[in-house]
C-alpha cells in the first residue's frame, strides 16, 4: 500500500536508484523526523553531493493528509525553487527500497542552530544579514505560491561566504486555499503560529511567525515562550505575551526590540504582512548585532 501511494506521488515511470551502489557514503549529515541525510560521492558524476533518504511510511502518512488534492511531492517543489538562498536540488526519485530520495548540493558550512546554541562569534554583525537572506528566500517562495511550513534555525545552513541557505521542504505546501484549511498542525512545535495551534485557517503569515521566532532566537539565544515543547507552552503562544528580548540581551536597541516583538505577534494582522517587508525592515536595523 505504501509503495502504491509513493508511485502516485513520485510517478510510476521514475527510475528507481540503488543508492548504496551509486553513491559512496562519506559521512552522515543528520537525521530529521522524516529522513536521513548523507554526504556522498556520486559515482556517476564524481561530485560530492547531499543525499536525503525519506522515510517511506512517514512520507506516505503525511501525504494522506492531503488525499484528493493535487499536492506535489517534496522533490517536485524543490526542483521548482531556484533562488540563491535556497539549497539547489539536482534530482529526486525512489530508491530500490521504495524510499523517496532527493539529491542536493552539499553545503560546507555551519547550521544556524549550532551557531545559536554556541553563541558563536560568527553571528556578531551578521544576524540581520542572515535573516534578511532567509526572508528573501521566503519572499520568493511565497511569490512562487509555496509555503515552507517549517522555518526554524535547524533548517538554515550558513554556507561559505556568509550565505544563508534555506533547506528541508518536507512539510512545504502549495499556497492555495485548499491547503490552508484548518487542521494541518505540522511543523516544529516552538515555531508554530497560534492559528496553526488553534487549527484555524492559515496563510503565508504562519511562515512569517516562524521566521519571527527564529529571529528572536538568533538575536537572544532564547525562545520567546521558553524551550519546553509541552502543550502548555504552545498555549502560551496564544494567551501570554513573549518575553521582552532585553531580558536576555540588555544591549539591544529599541528598533531591534520592536522588530523582534512584531515578528512574534500572536495576531496575524499585527505581524509583518510579507516576507519582503520583513527583509527590508531588518536591513535597516543597526548592523552591530
Amino acid at each position: 500500500m505504501v509503495f502504491d501511494k509513493l508511485k502516485q506521488l513520485f510517478g510510476g515511470g521514475l527510475a528507481r536508484v540503488d543508492w548504496k551502489k551509486r553513491f559512496e557514503v562519506l559521512g552522515r549529515s543528520g537525521q530529521g523526523s522524516m529522513s536521513q541525510v548523507y554526504r556522498v560521492k556520486d559515482k556517476e558524476s564524481g561530485k560530492v553531493v547531499c543525499l536525503k533518504i525519506c522515510d517511506k511510511q512517514k512520507t506516505a502518512d503525511f501525504e494522506k493528509r492531503f488525499a484528493g488534492l493535487k499536492k506535489p511531492c517534496e522533490g517536485d517543489i524543490c526542483l521548482a525553487l531556484k533562488h540563491p538562498h535556497i539549497a539547489v536540488t539536482f534530482e529526486h526519485g525512489q530508491t530500490t527500497g521504495d524510499e523517496p530520495y532527493l539529491l542536493m548540493e552539499w553545503l560546507d558550512g555551519q547550521g544556524m542552530q549550532a551557531l545559536v546554541e554556541a553563541n558563536h562569534s560568527q553571528l556578531t554583525g551578521n544576524r540581520g544579514k542572515y535573516l534578511a537572506q532567509v526572508a528573501d528566500a521566503l519572499a520568493y517562495m511565497h511569490q512562487q505560491k509555496y509555503l515552507h511550513r517549517d522555518i526554524c534555525p535547524r533548517n538554515v545552513i550558513i554556507a561559505p561566504g556568509n550565505v544563508a541557505k534555506l533547506i528541508d521542504f518536507g512539510l512545504s505546501l502549495p499556497y492555495k486555499p485548499e491547503f490552508c484549511k484548518p487542521g494541518n498542525r505540522t511543523g516544529t512545535a516552538q515555531y508554530l503560529a497560534p492559528e496553526i495551534i488553534k487549527r484555524t485557517a492559515t496563510d503565508h503569515r504562519v511562515d512569517l511567525f516562524a521566521l519571527g521566532v527564529t529571529a528572536y532566537e538568533v538575536f537572544t539565544g532564547q525562545l520567546p515562550w521558553g524551550k519546553t515543547e509541552s502543550i502548555e507552552t504552545l498555549m502560551r503562544h496564544m494567551n501570554n505575551p513573549p518575553k521582552d528580548p532585553r531580558e536576555h540581551r540588555p544591549d539591544l536597541d529599541e528598533a531591534t526590540v520592536k522588530f523582534l516583538l512584531k515578528g512574534v505577534e500572536r495576531e496575524p494582522a499585527k505581524r509583518f504582512q510579507s516576507a519582503a517587508d520583513y527583509r527590508d525592515t531588518i536591513k535597516k536595523l543597526p548592523a552591530k548585532h
